[in-house]
């Protein structure tokens, strides 16, 4: 069988050249070569949202973030901000987000880039390991039973739906009603 053959193979490889490698690239040249991907995309996201600020500097939206109230949430933003971009790389979507909002509201670079570095160390890591295992295990589990990775693949977009679900519920009894005000 072919996909017998193949899961062989990849097996075999795994032992001579270790589970985390790319092509017979030692893991410490993917980890580097990840990190060094993941500091050039959020940090062009990061440029791409200084260019928006720039581009949007007599629009409306330029005018409410001059207001007191946004000057001091915006001050708050660029003080607390980089925990919130080292974190956002423990994420999937959000940290282009964020970095996005960072670059938009001018978050100081130097602060940006330690919380950069960081959080691209940390992606790295997920990415270089954890993340690899997970893609590999799905693709031996697509070759061998591709119905079993259906039926995962449902149960949890099923459970995703669900939560959303129920905290929306929770969200409408905790929220007060009109008359309650």
């Amino acid at each position: 069988m072919v996909t017998a053959h193949l899961v062989v193979a990849a097996s075999e490889d795994a032992e001579r050249q270790g589970v985390f490698t790319l092509d017979g690239f030692p893991f410490w040249i993917v980890y580097l070569a990840a990190f060094c991907l993941v500091m050039v995309r959020a940090g062009a996201t990061y440029w791409l949202g200084r260019g928006v600020a720039r581009g949007t500097v007599r629009t409306r939206a330029a005018e409410l973030l001059t207001g007191d109230r946004a000057t001091r949430v915006i001050d708050r933003i660029h003080r607390w901000g980089p925990p919130a971009v080292t974190f956002s790389f423990f994420t999937v979507g959000i940290q282009t987000v964020v970095n996005l909002a960072a670059g938009y509201l001018r978050m100081p670079f130097g602060r940006y880039l330690v919380a950069l570095t960081f959080g691209s160390l940390i992606w790295a890591a997920i990415w270089t390991t954890v993340g690899t295992a997970v893609v590999w295990g799905a693709v031996l589990l697509f070759l061998e039973q591709p119905a079993v990775l259906a039926a995962l693949g449902v149960l949890a977009a099923g459970l995703t739906v669900w939560l959303l679900l129920r905290r929306r519920a929770r969200d409408r009894t905790a929220a007060p009603q009109p008359d309650e005000v």
